[in-house]
């Protein structure tokens, strides 16, 4: 299946249960279900475990396919279908799980259509504690940089970043400098010294009037 030595001890130490199982009865429908039913290619297949090995200690009738179709009825099918990097998904148990997060989201104004394309589009929020994770930022974007929940629409990636260590350092940046940006830039991938120096040079480009090409391209308003 493509497992590494390192990788099975690995899996091993995470699941000893492993060790006295009989693959016949435990594996082989794992693997069954993920190539036939999941439809993940072979070759991914050791890529889908070594990300969450809790899949091959899952039941496949009791958790993994209930799952699967009610990922699918969210919208995980054809390019978006479950992959390698999203079958970890298949863990979560609907009731106790998954459902907490869509009600959430819906709590919040969101209609159950626009939940689907947000978690589609952002995998990661399935797998966030609301309690400890997606409300405290939900909060804070109301509460401290006053967003418009209209824009979570449009980046839902927003769950998915570190409260502590990236969302409020750089938005209490911007409101240092009395600047205002899409969550998108706001957030992007660059580290945070390469973000404070675009800030700055932002802020001084818009103190002497210059052209403001180089503020749109950044995603700054």
């Amino acid at each position: 299946m493509g497992f590494h030595r390192s990788s099975i001890g690995r899996i091993l130490d995470m699941h000893p249960c492993l060790l006295t199982s009989d693959p016949h009865l435990h594996l082989h429908p794992t693997f069954d279900f993920l190539l036939n039913e999941v439809e993940i290619p072979f070759l991914d297949i050791s890529r889908s475990i070594n990300r969450c090995p809790r899949l091959l200690v899952s039941s496949v009738s009791d958790q993994l396919r209930p799952a699967l179709v009610f990922l699918k009825e969210l919208g995980f099918v054809g390019p978006r279908k479950l992959n390698y990097q999203t079958t970890l998904l298949l863990v979560y148990n609907v009731e106790r799980s998954l459902m907490g997060k869509i009600e959430f989201l819906m709590g919040l104004g969101f209609e159950f259509v626009e939940v689907k394309n947000m978690v589609v589009r952002a995998p990661g929020i399935l797998t966030l504690s609301v309690e400890r994770n997606m409300k405290p930022k939900f909060e804070y974007f109301v509460r401290e940089m006053k967003g418009d929940p209209g824009e979570l629409k449009k980046f839902p990636q927003f769950f998915s970043f570190s409260l502590e260590r990236k969302i409020k350092p750089r938005h209490r940046m911007l409101v240092e400098y009395g600047l205002k940006m899409p969550l998108s830039s706001m957030l992007k991938t660059i580290s945070y010294s390469t973000y404070v120096a675009l800030v700055k040079t932002v802020k001084v480009l818009n103190h002497v009037q210059c052209p403001i090409l180089f503020p749109i391209a950044l995603g700054f308003t």
